[in-house]
């Protein structure tokens, strides 16, 4: 699967605790834990020039993008194929009869804009909040 965020989610719950830990600047340390206190099984990477987060929050897997002064830029959370909108159903529905959804997620980004992502067959699909296809990327 060539999205990072559903493929970073599933091997990070399988290794989360192996990999060595990054450096990252106090500023987005900081802000992740006013924002996240309860999160657990942290593991932070570089990624160009931001930091990236991937972690639990209860029993969601969730990754938040921070630069390097703390300011966040996004968050994808991952989400049961059920809680993505009727639109994004109905477009999948259509367009890839008889496919089931395989993995979902919600990004949010800093200025409030919400896509949503799905793994269909061998597609990862992303559409915005109100269900119409941004891209497709074929595996």
């Amino acid at each position: 699967m060539k999205h990072p965020v559903i493929a970073g989610a599933i091997m990070f719950m399988a290794t989360c605790l192996v990999a060595q830990e990054t450096k990252v600047p106090a500023a987005a340390r900081q802000s992740f834990a006013n924002i996240y206190p309860a999160a657990t099984h942290i593991k932070w990477e570089k990624a160009d020039a931001d930091y990236e987060v991937k972690f639990m929050l209860g029993t969601r897997a969730i990754l938040v993008t921070y630069d390097a002064a703390g300011v966040l830029k996004k968050t994808e959370a991952l989400i049961e194929p059920a809680e993505l909108p009727g639109t994004v159903m109905a477009y999948i529905k259509k367009h890839y009869k008889n496919m089931a959804v395989k993995d979902a997620a919600k990004i949010t980004k800093a200025n409030g804009e919400v896509n949503y992502e799905a793994a269909v067959g061998k597609a990862d699909l992303t559409f915005d909040q109100h269900g119409k296809l941004l891209k497709q990327v074929k595996d």
